[in-house]
């Protein structure tokens, strides 16, 4: 949500070689008007189970009644919501219920991130602020494809109405059914009892314009229903798949489908997983001025070292008309929330400008994900979930980056490049993004490696169970409605009436943290590993932006869980050692016609005799890349390494040098 990256301090490379950015016209914010979806629901409750089986009932019933396989119901519902109902509340795309039955026309416009014209293209000052965009428009019913509005043919089929289709979790499930009945008989296949003969109709209900798509969601629906599944929902209810692990469904029904075949060519993308090219425009503009993205030649020309986590605070195809434009910022990879559908818009070879820090722009992938971070309720699909985790797999073997939170960096981990530049990075995809389940689909999930003596902690809260209070997701100071969140929030004393932990990069000022759904300041997030400074009862501290952090970690309902590793520290006779927002080369290895780039420290220390989680060790590298042919660019590597830590909220950088390594066992 917090788009400004800006810094009044423009850096020597950028300056005297580029052009004013052309100003997106009215009429193109017009066209990429999101659909923003509002908080039109109260957030779920965190109770005790639920044993009264309604919800299975409700399947089994609503599966009997318009004679579809219950498996093949459960497995939908599992892909769509995984059986969560969100109290009736939106999800980013406008689905309603455990069965995602879409109602796009009921939700409101809102501003939306990458419209707001505020962002830093590439993360060091050197373009100026695009004008903000034009107020977005709702577009009327007429203009909504139809995978954006199920739920109106759902009422139809069922005669239920919306209002209950989108409140009530039983009569939601009865909506599916009934699609899944009549999107059967569209393709002139019998109501069998037999789940194989569902594939075509699974297709077809995923609301997916190609068969590729289309093949992708089924795929999953089936694994689900081979592999079993069984989980409690927000709403308390037990609901179980029983596994069917030699089905084989009718894949042929796909050529009876109608959809249309959408080429990948061009895309990077896992075979598992539909991708489709709509390119970032590479265009010049003037004698300096280009957009949006640079030509490079990765990883021949240096290392792809992160890949980060977006979110897109806009509509699907809002966010696709921004990404062609090209006088904006660029990203490698946009994810759909409906179907887990990909659009490829940069090649990994190239360099998108999407995190606000040159160094990681240089060094990252960048995936944007269909959502919304200050609205709780505008839940993700399990769909996306999937299908953004088998992209990362795919990226992280193809470049060779570690599964961890230090590489796999959310927008809000990314560091700002200079002291200027911190108050204004972003938060996404912030406090509701659910990395734990992300993680578990990645198949690295997050477990204890070490015995109470390891030395570290890695942040693991129960994600539905773990519910601090934000506000600002709407206006000012009003509360947040109560939901599951990934992060706990850290005081300055073992004792919740105890001030939070205050950012001095943040606020210059020395101004206290807030609960603000943006504020970073005091928050540590799950995945992320921490040194222990000491415990205390229910209480454990951790390292972090130089102080001491108490977060609430009580045995019977654990926040963290322990774990083992190397860390950092000053080296010895050092009070303090200085923290870097990038890993630039020292100024002798720049040659002669590339400026030299200062190596600016943040506002902060790394203090004697504290430890910081080391994430990689790095070269200080510098990619010169400032013209539209590539004739002049450059990759400067200098003998200076740095390490990279989990120093507040955001990563950070230390010289080799100025550190010494160590376990962290205690």
């Amino acid at each position: 949500m917090r788009g400004s990256v800006t810094d009044s301090r423009a850096t020597p490379d950028r300056t005297a070689v580029r052009g004013r950015a052309r100003a997106r016209t009215a009429a193109g914010a017009v066209a990429c008007g999101a659909l923003l979806l509002p908080l039109l629901g109260a957030a779920p409750s965190a109770g005790a189970t639920d044993d009264s089986g309604r919800l299975q009932q409700a399947f089994a019933s609503a599966a009997a009644r318009y004679h579809v396989p219950l498996s093949v119901l459960l497995g939908v519902s599992y892909l769509q919501s995984r059986w969560d109902g969100h109290e009736g509340a939106v999800s980013v795309s406008g689905g309603y219920g455990p069965m995602h039955l879409t109602d796009a026309h009921t939700a409101l416009a809102r501003a939306e991130h990458h419209g707001q014209g505020t962002e830093d293209p590439r993360g060091d000052s050197a373009r100026p602020a695009l004008h903000p965009a034009a107020p977005a428009r709702v577009p009327s019913d007429t203009e909504l494809p139809d995978r954006l509005k199920t739920l109106p043919r759902a009422a139809g089929l069922t005669g239920i109405p919306a209002e209950r289709l989108r409140g009530d979790a039983a009569a939601n499930v009865a909506g599916g059914a009934a699609l899944l009945a009549a999107a059967q008989r569209r393709l002139g296949e019998p109501l069998s009892t037999d789940p194989a003969h569902w594939y075509g109709a699974v297709a077809r209900f995923s609301g997916a314009d190609d068969s590729a798509t289309a093949a992708a969601y089924a795929d999953d629906v089936y694994d689900v229903i081979r592999s079993g599944e069984r989980r409690t929902t927000d709403a308390g209810q037990r609901v179980v798949l029983a596994a069917t692990p030699r089905l084989t469904p009718d894949r042929a029904q796909l050529g009876r489908t109608g959809l249309e075949h959408v080429s990948s060519a061009g895309t990077e993308c896992p075979a598992s997983v539909s991708c489709e090219w709509v390119p970032a425009p590479y265009q010049q503009f003037g004698t300096d001025d280009y957009g949006n993205h640079d030509l490079g030649d990765r990883p021949a020309s240096e290392r792809v070292r992160y890949i980060v986590i977006h979110d897109t605070e806009g509509r699907w195809d809002g966010v696709l008309n921004l990404v062609q434009d090209p006088t904006y910022v660029s990203w490698n990879y946009t994810l759909r929330s409906t179907d887990g559908l990909i659009a490829q818009h940069v090649k990994g070879k190239d360099v998108a400008w999407h995190a606000g820090n040159w160094y990681v722009n240089a060094t990252s992938v960048g995936l944007e994900h269909e959502g919304f971070l200050a609205e709780p309720d505008a839940w993700y699909t399990e769909a996306m979930y999937r299908s953004s985790a088998r992209l990362v797999k795919y990226l992280a073997g193809k470049y060779g980056i570690p599964l961890d939170r230090q590489h796999i960096l959310g927008h809000d981990t990314v560091p700002g490049p200079t002291g200027g530049s911190v108050p204004g990075m972003h938060t996404d995809p912030g406090p509701y993004w659910d990395w734990r389940h992300y993680f578990e689909l990645l198949g690295r999930p997050f477990g204890p490696t070490a015995g109470r003596n390891g030395g570290l902690v890695t942040i693991r809260p129960d994600y539905a169970q773990n519910r601090p209070r934000y506000t600002g997701c709407t206006t000012g100071d009003q509360p947040c409605a109560a939901h599951g969140s990934n992060e706990v929030r850290l005081y300055s004393q073992p004792d919740t009436s105890s001030p939070l932990i205050k950012d001095i990069g943040l606020r210059p000022g020395g101004g206290d943290s807030t609960i603000d759904v943006n504020d970073v300041a005091s928050r540590a997030e799950t995945g992320q590993q921490y040194a222990v400074a000491d415990r205390r009862g229910d209480w454990t501290a951790i390292w972090y932006l130089g102080q001491k952090a108490w977060f609430l970690n009580p045995a019977k309902q654990a926040t963290a869980v322990n774990a083992a590793g190397w860390v950092v520290t000053p080296k010895a006779g050092a009070d303090s050692v200085p923290v870097y927002g990038r890993a630039y080369p020292e100024k002798e290895a720049y040659p002669a016609g590339v400026p030299v780039q200062s190596v600016t420290p943040l506002p902060y220390k790394l203090l004697a005799g504290q430890r910081y989680v080391i994430g990689d060790a790095v070269p200080g590298e510098y990619l010169y890349s400032v013209t539209f042919t590539t004739d002049s660019h450059r990759v400067v590597v200098g003998k200076d390494v740095y390490y990279e830590i989990q120093f507040g909220h955001r990563v950070a950088f230390v010289r080799a040098a100025d550190v010494s390594v160590r376990p962290s066992h205690l």
